[in-house]
């Protein structure tokens, strides 16, 4: 008897993690992947937290040779905002026949939780193909097979200027210092993959100009707390 494939979605971040995660997903065979799907904030048409524009995200997609769905988030939702709008992304995808929600997430707990809390709701399962896999296998892993990807975004109170722009190789996680993750899985570091086994042919862009924001973190135990990122633009 032929099993069929779970209809899926996968969640598309345009980064190194959810490329290596695709490409297990994509190799998968209880898996049909039906779509990428990314969050855009709405304000700058840039991929959230990534600093990457949309036109680039639509170069990656094409060139993977899958659909891409974009939800175009308000510039700071609110929790109730974004759980609004992914249960009606999510009531579309089960109108197509999906059930199945494909994350690129490693090893944080709450938000695995958090994301199947939600999804149950609708009637959705979570997979998560890197799940709890050592970090420094994974970036091994994704550099190994041939996979190209620059760092577009880095965390100030982590990682200096210098970092953001740099190609992700051995030479980068040789330089990261040791209270960083070599996969950014605490949100050290966000990158722009532009090459590799997924892909049909190489992303085309230049680096543009590095520069740095600030943001008020809005958490209930210190509101008041201002952090920062330095972003490299990607120019096509």
């Amino acid at each position: 008897m032929i099993k069929l494939k779970q209809k899926a979605l996968f969640n598309w971040s345009g980064g190194k993690d959810s490329s290596l995660c695709l490409y297990h997903a994509l190799n998968d065979e209880r898996l049909d992947i039906q779509y990428l799907l990314t969050t855009i904030n709405g304000k700058n048409k840039r991929v959230s937290m990534h600093g990457v524009s949309e036109d680039l995200l639509d170069e990656q997609a094409k060139s993977i040779g899958l659909p891409l769905r974009k939800i175009h988030l308000p510039e700071f939702p609110t929790m109730e905002e974004y759980d609004t709008i992914i249960s009606k992304e999510l009531e579309l995808a089960k109108n197509q026949g999906i059930n199945t929600s494909v994350f690129g997430d490693i090893f944080l707990e709450d938000l695995r939780a958090y994301r199947e809390k939600q999804l149950a709701k609708k009637g959705f399962k979570a997979e998560f193909p890197l799940w709890k896999r050592d970090t420094k296998e994974i970036a091994k892993e994704f550099i190994d097979l041939g996979f190209k990807t620059i760092i577009v975004s880095v965390d100030s109170r982590y990682l200096d200027k210098s970092f953001a722009g740099r190609i992700f190789d051995e030479s980068f996680l040789t330089d990261l210092p040791a209270n960083v993750d070599p996969c950014g899985e605490n949100g050290e570091f966000h990158s722009f993959a532009f090459d590799g086994p997924i892909f049909k042919n190489s992303i085309q862009f230049e680096k543009g100009e590095i520069v740095y924001k600030e943001y008020k973190s809005h958490s209930k135990e210190n509101p008041d707390e201002r952090f920062g990122y330095w972003y490299c633009d990607l120019i096509m």
